[in-house]
């Protein structure tokens, strides 16, 4: 008789084989290459992870682009740039566009490079070289002087804080022409020309002015890094912080107090205000993990009123986390890779944020809203952990994330579902998905298995898997019941909306980007 054990019947539908390993060398599927490319662009900063480095990362992406149609390239820079807020990515896959198709670069250009970070990233990309020339070209270089020349003086101003390339650099390049005798001097002044100061914007002769130590000592109305290496006064530190923007004001919470800004109960009312008010939380583009970032920053000595503001201002940046059909469970990966910073390695400029933080994160804001879904914590076994669902967001988010180490088997909480028995219609996994303590030779990944097993005790259920690292593989393939999207915006929450609904799902949402 024929060996038992491997040709014993099998439940539910066939497992698809695994036709991949990821870069810990578990089985997984390989994503189609329009699938991989919105991941990246989704989560990749073009730094370095646990199993890639940035210049793996860049390679990979350069692969992907030249194996999808350059709409779709478009269509997924202008998504990754509006909806998932990132910066390094959308700019990359625009400069490939003025390479490899310059008509989409033109019709996309202003929705992807929206501010003047955004403005020198892409020609930084463009003149590296590395998309195969150093120079900007025709195309690029009027798109770059259209938008200096379109740009209003406080743009330009902003524009100019930063270095490789600075503004004054970019100016240089393309030589803008300049619409009036303001403009002019404005040019000359941001690259060191002689100017006259009398026709210079208001704003930076006032700007001038204070540097020299002439007037009353008010200060301008000026991006704060313009003004914070200039001796300041207690006075003068408070109307910085006074006229802050939003996320200046979440960035530099621990310089104000250090400089006496909360000294003033008044003014310390007023900042928290600002922080917690939801226009402006909308308004800032706020990443959920930043906050939580802030939270976990803020020096011992903050104001409650500062802590609280940052709390509801979560709430506020959560607050499209959706209510989800039936028991609900959600499993977050808290393996060792997950100490990786979600951004990335770069030298100087590491997020302190983890991928287990936006992780634990996203489980407490479904927690929120879903007050009966049970979390999962995962490495090698689920982790015991009792969630309280009126806790706070972040109060719950560290709670989770304080459990993190040990090694990856995806496949764990759903395993521990079927061994219970449990009923489930929706499951979230959250993860690296660089899963290999359950590796074996066989068809299909073990987490596969697992949850075609609970399909055949659970029909409609579906599983969404939230991808939080740039890596081309996965450990479940895509199915009508098995959705992945990816990402650490808030946009994540409305993707999980779609997918728990049935609606569109990650991709297509891509594709229906107008161009």
């Amino acid at each position: 008789m024929a060996n038992f054990q491997l040709f014993q019947s099998q439940r539910g539908k066939q497992v698809p084989a695994a036709n991949a390993r990821n870069e810990a060398g578990g089985l997984a599927y390989q994503r189609t290459p329009q699938g991989a490319l919105a991941l990246y662009a989704a989560t990749g900063c073009l730094n370095g992870t646990i199993y890639a480095d940035a210049q793996t990362q860049l390679e990979k992406v350069l692969e992907l682009c030249g194996k999808v149609p350059a709409e779709f390239i478009a269509k997924t820079a202008v998504y990754a740039r509006q909806r998932g807020h990132m910066k390094d990515m959308p700019a990359l896959l625009l400069a490939w566009l003025a390479q490899h198709d310059g008509a989409l670069c033109v019709q996309v250009f202003e929705r992807v490079v929206d501010n003047g970070r955004m403005l020198r990233n892409f020609v930084q990309i463009v003149r590296s070289g590395t998309i195969g020339r150093k120079s900007l070209g025709s195309r690029p270089k009027r798109l770059v002087k259209q938008w200096l020349e379109r740009a209003d003086v406080n743009q330009i101003l902003h524009a100019a804080i930063g270095q490789q390339p600075s503004l004054a650099d970019i100016v240089r390049m393309v030589h803008p022409k300049p619409a009036d005798a303001q403009r002019e001097a404005l040019y000359a002044w941001l690259i060191g020309k002689p100017h006259d100061a009398a026709n210079l914007p208001e704003l930076v002769q006032r700007f001038e002015a204070f540097k020299r130590g002439e007037g009353q000592g008010e200060v301008p109305e000026l991006n704060f890094q313009y003004l914070t290496a200039l001796p300041l006064d207690t006075q003068q530190w408070k109307a910085i912080a006074r006229r802050a923007s939003w996320q200046t004001k979440r960035m530099n919470l621990n310089t104000f107090l250090r400089h006496g800004v909360f000294g003033d109960a008044a003014l310390t009312k007023e900042i928290a205000a600002g922080l917690s008010d939801a226009a402006q939380v909308r308004k800032a583009r706020v990443f959920p993990y930043q906050l939580l970032g802030a939270w976990n920053a803020a020096s011992a000595d903050m104001p409650q009123a500062i802590r609280d503001a940052l709390q509801d201002a979560m709430e506020i940046a959560t607050e499209n986390t959706p209510a989800l059909p039936g028991n609900v469970v959600v499993a977050i990966d808290v393996s060792g890779s997950m100490h990786s910073p979600v951004t990335g390695h770069r030298k100087g400029a590491t997020s302190a944020l983890r991928c287990v933080d936006v992780a634990a994160l996203v489980a407490a804001c479904i927690k929120r809203r879903n007050p009966a879904a049970r979390i999962l914590p995962f490495d090698t076994e689920v982790r015991s952990t009792v969630i309280n669902a009126r806790d706070s967001v972040i109060t719950q988010a560290r709670q989770l994330a304080a459990l993190c180490g040990g090694g990856t088997r995806v496949s764990a909480p759903v395993q521990k579902l079927n061994q219970e028995g449990a009923r489930v219609d929706t499951l979230v996994i959250v993860s690296d998905n660089e899963s290999w303590a359950d590796t074996r030779r066989g068809n299909g990944t073990a987490t596969m298995r697992e949850w075609h097993a609970l399909k055949v005790r659970c029909p409609n259920a579906k599983l969404v898997c939230i991808d939080l690292q740039p890596y081309a593989t996965s450990q479940t393939g895509t199915s009508a019941d098995v959705l992945h999207i990816a990402g650490f915006s808030d946009a994540v929450f409305d993707l999980l909306a779609d997918a728990a609904n049935g609606e569109r799902d990650w991709l297509q949402r891509i594709a229906a980007v107008k161009l």
